[in-house]
């Protein structure tokens, strides 16, 4: 996957920096399955921070299966859209595309509510009881790269959890920060939220 789309998704909050301790509990990655398949769609401020420190914010909304759009501040021509089959990186200032199929990106976890997570998925030990940290990877494709959501206990959110952030690392251990901030969940949001326009076009949205 290309480094710069794998950035821009990519988190590390700094909840997951805790130094490890005692397992929680084996029913955490339970809560974790039935707050992502309660979850039918989601909107959220980010802030990212990429491997050299550069900051930038936007918005983020999600509608399950599939679909998904980081829409960045004024000034950063890149937007990343996934339309239910694939994830597209646009790079406005080059005019270039690139897609790859949603099942290939770390974000397929927050897309696909039919997957068992028990199977690719597990608790990262913390030292907060109110934080779950879970980690997701596929041993058998390593170049997906890896994904540690973060959850914070919150008894007014889907599932009573409220999503914080994730990491995301490539095949060479590079990351980059995402945080949410202003959670609104299971909102109506249209199919249009998903639509682009392409560079590479002189008209019509995608």
């Amino acid at each position: 996957m290309n480094f710069r789309l794998l950035s821009a998704l990519a988190a590390v909050p700094v909840l997951v920096a805790a130094a490890p301790t005692p397992a929680h509990a084996p029913g955490d990655l339970g809560l974790v399955q039935t707050h992502l398949q309660t979850v039918q769609s989601m909107t959220a401020t980010f802030t990212q921070t990429d491997r050299v420190g550069k900051v930038v914010t936007g918005e983020l909304t999600l509608k399950k299966p599939g679909k998904i759009r980081f829409q960045y501040e004024k000034g950063v021509p890149i937007l990343i859209v996934g339309d239910g089959k694939a994830l597209t990186f646009i790079d406005y200032s080059v005019k270039q595309v690139q897609r790859w199929p949603i099942g290939n990106s770390p974000l397929s976890i927050l897309l696909n509510p039919e997957r068992d997570m028990t199977r690719f998925a597990k608790v990262v030990p913390g030292n907060d009881p109110r934080i779950i940290s879970v980690e997701a990877n596929d041993p058998k494709h390593p170049e997906y790269g890896r994904i540690t959501l973060v959850f914070v206990r919150n008894e007014s959110a889907p599932g009573e959890l409220m999503l914080q952030g994730w990491v995301a690392l490539d095949s060479q251990n590079n990351r980059t920060t995402i945080r949410l901030t202003n959670q609104r969940f299971n909102a109506t949001i249209s199919d249009g939220a998903f639509r682009w326009n392409d560079p590479r076009r002189i008209s019509g949205p995608r």
